[in-house]
């Protein structure tokens, strides 16, 4: 059997894992042993935070919506329920932006869903 040198394959593999330790703190960016590991935590951290983002945004409109309901005489699940039995088709996100940038429009919304 012929011997086989792994020289560039191994540096290949390990200088992919460099790049994305790039701007890492410390020894964490430039030594590889580290760096795998540091990549392989970021990478999970970034898998599991791509699914928590929309969870993150979804309580923040929610939030969001709930204060200005108030500021119009309802609790949040009033005027999602209302809206609900009143055909107003309009998601958390765009409540909330309604809520923020046109509070007027907001306030029609809430009295579509209060009677």
């Amino acid at each position: 059997m012929a011997r086989v040198k792994r020289g560039n394959v191994a540096r290949k593999r390990r200088n992919k894992i460099l790049r994305l330790a790039r701007g890492f703190r410390g020894s964490n960016g430039t030594l590889f042993r580290t760096a795998n590991q540091r990549v392989m935590k970021a990478l999970c951290n970034a898998y599991r935070d791509r699914r928590r983002r929309k969870r993150d945004f979804r309580r923040l409109w929610i939030a969001r919506v709930n204060a200005a309901a108030r500021i119009n005489g309802l609790s949040y699940s009033r005027l999602m329920g209302g809206l609900r039995k009143a055909d107003v088709r309009l998601n958390r996100k765009m409540l909330a932006q309604l809520a923020i940038l046109h509070p007027a429009a907001f306030e029609t919304v809430a009295g579509a869903a209060r009677g």
